[in-house]
């Protein structure tokens, strides 16, 4: 009895001595870590899955951009997104995104339905499997919206190489598309301007185009008697070669009528296109001789691939965050006096004022001009038959009628004969580099605005309409586009690694004098 007393005494002191007080207590707040752990995945859980998953990724492809955030916090109507695809099977991207996207307005509403277990509902939407159906009931317009367009495939990976590979995944440039085309009703024309060897756009800008509910269609001036009446804006991309000069008077009525046009100069020297330029130095715009090359505004040390500087308000300002935007082999412009009083021409892009306009036997240093806009005020005179109570009968009496009355009808005739004056304002918009909207450029550095801009400029032409374009988000490696190459090299080749010699050999002369 003794001897166990003795035992029991002992082992209880084992639990007095700091080692074990101390595991103890170890023990215990591991405990207590462990269930503050559970309790909170418990919490987290409960959460939407729009908070629980944050992007990480390094493109943002899950980031939604105020153009998105403006559109649906103005929604009034009610839009249905029918997802017509097994939940499980689809991609984690795009139901994250649907997800984020749901949450961000009560006017949405998203619905998954299972095309194996409900066949009949392809039928009901006419619709294939994969693919979102965006509706509103308020205005009784629907559009649909494919995966493939949301998760762009690699086309060239997947015959090739047999791969499943994406390149872009445009989810919400795609859905915002849809919302703004099911609850708006705004449609505009844009003809592009053919037959003078025009470059052609690219499937970036058309799809951006596409997002906004503009209708592109080709125009040949030769072919044509006028510019027809249902066009909103007259585009000409690159020409070569130059107007004609019935092509010219064309162009100039349609302007002086209150028409916009839009005009993107090619690579071809002014002086070749002397119709043309004689249109832009009407409205107050000159072109310059020769290439711009710009020194201190330059792409990794190639004076001919510039960064022009931005002076952008209004419409044309919208969404544009970094202005920067590249282009390449540009030439210049001179704003001068335009022919009217009434013509008032604004830059809204330049060269610094170190550049220099080259050709083959000079160099002349200033600031040029890269895009600038022209806008004029016209009225127009419309006569408007009042009368509504003439009689095309007239009785023999009518006829025996004295000249006295027969003056007096003439001047009850001119009164109900009104004239209604009707302002409109023409606008001419021209960016002196086509290499704004270069798909090597756009398609190799997502990160800049060039597609904005010139989207901007576009929408700039109707009143009443936002330009709602927003760019996918690419899925391939990024480019660096520091504006002053050189000396970021020079700092992080050098400066970065000296700095840290330097301060570890301070460090360690400290310690041995100690």
């Amino acid at each position: 009895m003794e001897k166990m007393k003795k035992k029991t005494e002992k082992f209880g002191n084992m639990f007095r001595t700091s080692g074990t007080r101390n595991g103890s207590y170890s023990v215990g707040l591991t405990v207590i870590v462990i269930a503050i752990i559970i309790v909170l995945n418990l919490v987290i859980g409960q959460l939407p899955e729009s908070l629980r998953n944050i992007d990480v990724s390094s493109t943002k492809i899950y980031e939604i951009s105020d153009i998105t955030t403006d559109l649906l916090d103005g929604l009034e109507e009610d839009v249905d997104m029918t997802v017509l695809a097994v939940r499980d099977d689809t991609d984690d991207r795009i139901t994250t995104f649907l997800s984020k996207y749901d949450a961000l307005s009560d006017h949405i509403n998203i619905e998954w339905v299972d095309p194996v277990l409900h066949p009949s509902a392809l039928t009901e939407y006419d619709a294939s499997e994969n693919t979102i159906v965006v509706s509103c009931e308020a205005t009784g317009k629907t559009t649909t919206v494919s995966f493939d367009d949301i998760l762009v495939p690699d086309m060239y990976s997947y015959y090739y190489y047999g791969s499943t590979d994406y390149t872009e995944f445009d989810g919400e440039g795609q859905l915002t598309s849809a919302v703004n085309y099911v609850t708006n009703d705004v449609e505009k024309t844009i003809y592009q301007v053919t037959g003078h060897g025009e470059g052609t756009l690219s499937t970036t800008v058309t799809d951006l185009m596409d997002q906004n509910n503009y209708n592109l269609s080709e125009l040949n001036l030769l072919m044509a008697t006028s510019i027809p009446e249902d066009c909103d804006l007259l585009l000409m991309y690159a020409p070569t070669t130059d107007l004609s000069d019935d092509e010219t008077e064309m162009l100039g009525n349609y302007l002086a009528d209150g028409g916009k046009v839009m005009i993107l100069l090619g690579d071809t020297n002014a002086a070749e296109l002397p119709n043309l330029e004689s249109i832009l130095e009407e409205y107050g715009m000159q072109a310059a001789d020769g290439y711009i090359a710009d020194p201190q505004r330059c792409y990794q040390g190639n004076y001919y691939y510039i960064f022009p500087e931005l002076s952008v308000s209004g419409d044309m300002a919208d969404g544009i965050s970094s202005e920067m935007v590249l282009l390449t082999n540009t030439h210049g412009m001179n704003l001068i006096d335009p022919a009217r009083d009434t013509v008032t021409t604004t830059g809204f892009m330049s060269s610094s004022d170190s550049a220099y306009a080259v050709t083959e036997t000079s160099q002349q240093q200033g600031e040029y001009t890269l895009g600038a806009v022209a806008e004029e005020t016209v009225s127009s005179d419309e006569s408007t038959d009042t009368d509504d109570t003439a009689e095309t009968d007239s009785s023999g009496d009518d006829a025996e009628e004295t000249s006295d009355d027969s003056g007096a009808d003439t001047a009850d005739s001119s009164e109900d004969t009104s004239s209604e004056t009707e302002e409109v304002t023409s606008r001419l918009t021209v960016i002196s580099a086509g290499s704004l909207i270069d798909q090597q450029i756009t398609d190799t550095f997502t990160q800049l605005e060039n597609t904005r801009l010139f989207m901007n400029a576009v929408t700039a032409n109707f009143e009443g309409v936002q330009n709602i374009s927003i760019e996918p988000k690419s899925l391939q490696i990024e480019y660096n586009t520091v504006q002053f190459a050189g000396l970021f090299s020079l700092l992080v080749i050098f400066g970065i690694p000296a700095a840290v010699l330097i301060g570890g050999f301070v460090v360690w002369f400290r310690r041995r004098k100690a």
